[in-house]
């Protein structure tokens, strides 16, 4: 006989689901804007996005019928086909403005180096909330969490693309912290982290990716080359003022100024359009929606599901934090978008299903005690 536990229901995660709501529609709106052409009227990317978006919502769905521990189980064997693919990434495919990231699937594009940053998650996850370490985690307890963001860190990196690997080392890091560890341990990885950086910068780096970070020290000294976007963007960040210029009233993205302005750069566009009253409404909700996460994860009910919500939140968390700082300035144009935002249906799938099981860890956050079930 069918059991159906009503508590699921009751638990339902409505606060979520209405923040998602609001900040895809947002995102929509930005983007219709955004490639509106006045020849042929909105653009094939504002209808792709708009699919991804109701094909997300449809697997959040369908997520949420599943117990998140089912979820984890098969998660070493996705994580092992996704670092398959991302080697495959290296081999196979045809490189696009210098970059082998995506794989041609006929309807749909996938960059593997997406959900990749998922599935570290949930082997994370795994790892740490099957450890049993009184104290605090010691250096040969990271051993196995560390192999497993290696891995396609360093794939990523390969491809190239430095903005999504350093999300996976940031993802680790956060939940390496999250669930303790001794001070000893800390110091040793502190250092660790700047001899890598240092030797990351003087060896691994490419040459454009050096000029990067040395134009968002001073862009001012190539204005028309690489410190091109970052310019166009304090623009028209700035040019929208208090309310903004309207909607599709922004001259920086629809005269062309403004590169990148329906992906990495999306929020520009809605700073000139919406100005600082538009912001920090879409702020005060994106950033609402990050804070119930962690509430979230500090009421789940066991380890996994806290170290899950947890990881989940950061995966948005900190994209969001780079791509803001990035297009005000604050941060070297390191291509990553911002979450539930830009355009791209590899990072908004990732991004909704890291919501989902935020929903997935809230609605099973009551603790099993009597039956309930019809």
């Amino acid at each position: 006989m069918f059991q159906f536990d009503r508590r699921l229901l009751q638990h339902f995660d409505w606060v979520m689901l209405l923040m998602l709501l609001l900040v895809g529609g947002m995102a929509l709106t930005n983007l219709y804007s955004s490639t509106y052409i006045a020849e042929t009227g909105p653009s094939s990317i504002f209808y792709k996005q708009a699919i991804f978006y109701s094909v997300g919502l449809t697997l959040i769905f369908v997520l949420l019928t599943i117990d998140y521990h089912r979820i984890v189980k098969p998660g070493y064997a996705l994580y092992g086909v996704i670092l398959l693919l991302l080697v495959y990434t290296l081999f196979f495919v045809e490189a696009i403005s210098g970059s082998q990231r995506w794989i041609d699937l006929g309807f749909f594009n996938l960059q593997p180096s997406e959900p990749a940053k998922l599935l570290l998650i949930l082997v994370l996850a795994s790892s740490y909330a099957n450890a049993i370490v009184p104290g605090g985690y010691r250096l040969r307890d990271l051993v196995k969490p560390v192999l497993l963001t290696a891995l396609p860190f360093v794939l990523i990196l390969l491809q190239p693309d430095l903005g999504t690997a350093l999300i996976c080392a940031i993802i680790f890091v956060s939940m390496t912290l999250y669930v303790r560890l001794r001070w000893s341990t800390l110091g040793i990885l502190c250092a660790s982290g700047l001899v890598c950086a240092f030797v990351g910068w003087k060896y691994l780096l490419k040459d454009y990716q050096r000029k990067r970070i040395e134009t968002f020290l001073n862009p001012e000294a190539d204005p028309m080359n690489h410190g091109y976007q970052i310019l166009q963007s304090k623009i028209a960040v700035g040019s929208g003022k208090v309310f903004g210029k309207g909607f599709m009233e922004g001259t920086q993205g629809h005269l062309h100024f403004l590169p990148e302005r329906h992906t990495d750069f999306a929020f520009s566009v809605w700073g000139e359009e919406w100005g600082f009253a538009g912001s920090l409404f879409f702020l005060s909700c994106y950033f609402f929606m990050l804070i119930w996460g962690l509430n979230v994860a500090m009421a789940a009910k066991d380890k996994l599901g806290s170290i899950l919500a947890f990881g989940c939140t950061m995966l948005i968390f900190w994209q969001a934090i780079i791509n803001l700082f990035m297009i005000m300035g604050f941060l070297p144009v390191v291509g990553v978008p911002l979450p539930l935002f830009s355009y791209g249906g590899s990072s908004l799938l990732t991004n909704m299903l890291a919501i989902g099981i935020i929903m997935n860890v809230r609605m099973r956050s009551f603790t099993p005690d009597t039956p309930n079930a019809v």
